[in-house]
């Protein structure tokens, strides 16, 4: 992944010649050194909507397989600004999935996290091993650093406050630890926090000084870290070392999901930790390293083949994909975990199903 995409609210030029002529042009609102600048989907002609679109976030956000719920009428708004060291943004448009995979992960010197506010609607947010559902007001962690996938309902609108890692755990020492972790709009200031976003994300640059902009900014990131902070407090208190350490192995783990030789060995290896003292950082959570893997192949499987868009894969080949390699163990396990067989999950799930509709998955047993 290039450093533009890596870090997309820096005050670097971006260019747009990626698109073609009649590509997008933002529509800027100049305010001093940050302007608000607004891209629409409405504007990308010439070439194909969609991908084009899946470009801009790629440049702007993070690169993610875009698919939209409805192909033929798909719109959406994008509206970005930097607020000192923070960038905001504000995604309007109708249902849409953004799903970030190892391949879309490159490396970059710092890591860069993202809270994501609910501003209308609801969404679906899975990261970390965590399954979140968001409804107006709530807010989650995402490290873009990792794996996730996003699922927005129609007519959703969401901010996104992005800070670079070291400036983050200024205000919140170990962000892996809350990465996934839905923060609801009763806890913490949490409501405060979307009211803040919301008229920063629209207020004009040129009212505030860079002095100011950088206050407004660590102010908001603070009110975040402290609402985190108090709600998950009885979790992290015992030990921020073995949480921080806890949330390094699964973040491990997610990026080598796929890979059928993950095993708590090998994790123990490259990480360079004691097989001991693995099972005592996982012993807090009350789920085995090998229970986790197990799980989270499981989880993402059942995602899949409850995605009309996978209906031409067979269930073999996603549970290879995500690192089985016997069709016998996945099928025991899945029932197991599901309480119906694979192919069972996939019918109750897809009859009557369009494609690029949303996935609706089952409580698991």
């Amino acid at each position: 992944m290039s450093q533009a995409a890596l870090r997309p609210f820096d005050t670097i030029p971006i260019s747009y010649r990626i698109f073609s002529e009649a590509g997008p042009h933002p529509v800027r609102e100049d305010q001093g050194s940050a302007p608000l600048e607004t891209f629409r989907a409405s504007e990308l002609a010439g070439r194909s909507r969609i991908a084009a679109w899946g470009e801009l976030l790629a440049a702007h956000l993070d690169k993610v397989d875009f698919t939209p719920a409805d192909g033929e009428g798909f719109d959406a708004e994008l509206k970005l600004r930097q607020l000192g060291p923070v960038g905001l943004a504000r995604l309007t448009g109708g249902g849409a999935s953004m799903v970030r995979t190892a391949r879309h992960i490159g490396h970059a010197p710092t890591r860069t996290y993202a809270f994501l506010l609910q501003l209308t609607g609801s969404s679906r947010f899975s990261h970390y091993g965590h399954d979140a559902v968001l409804h107006e007001g709530d807010v989650v962690l995402c490290d873009t650093g990792a794996p996730y996938a996003l699922h927005l309902d129609d007519g959703a609108e969401i901010a996104l406050l992005r800070a670079p890692g070291p400036i983050l755990k200024e205000h919140l020492p170990s962000p892996e630890y809350f990465c996934g972790r839905r923060l609801t709009a009763a806890e913490g200031v949490t409501c405060a926090i979307a009211a803040v976003t919301t008229s920063l994300c629209a207020r004009h640059s040129g009212d505030l000084a860079p002095e100011f902009q950088n206050r407004y900014a660590r102010h908001l990131l603070d009110m975040i870290a402290t609402s985190y902070a108090a709600a998950f407090e009885p979790v992290t208190s015992a030990s921020s070392i073995t949480s921080g350490r806890h949330a390094k192995v699964k973040l491990f783990i997610e990026q080598r999901l796929r890979d059928p030789e993950l095993s708590p060995g090998v994790i123990a290896g490259q990480l360079k930790l004691s097989s001991r003292y693995l099972r005592m950082i996982f012993a807090s959570s009350n789920e085995k390293v090998s229970a986790y893997i197990l799980r989270r192949r499981l989880e993402e499987c059942a995602r899949q083949m409850a995605d009309a868009r996978w209906r031409g894969h067979s269930i073999t080949e996603i549970a290879f994909a995500w690192g089985f390699n016997s069709a016998p163990h996945f099928t025991r396990s899945f029932r197991e975990r599901y309480g119906v067989s694979p192919r069972q999950f996939r019918r109750q799930q897809l009859d009557g199903k369009a494609p690029g509709a949303e996935p609706v998955l089952g409580a698991a047993a």
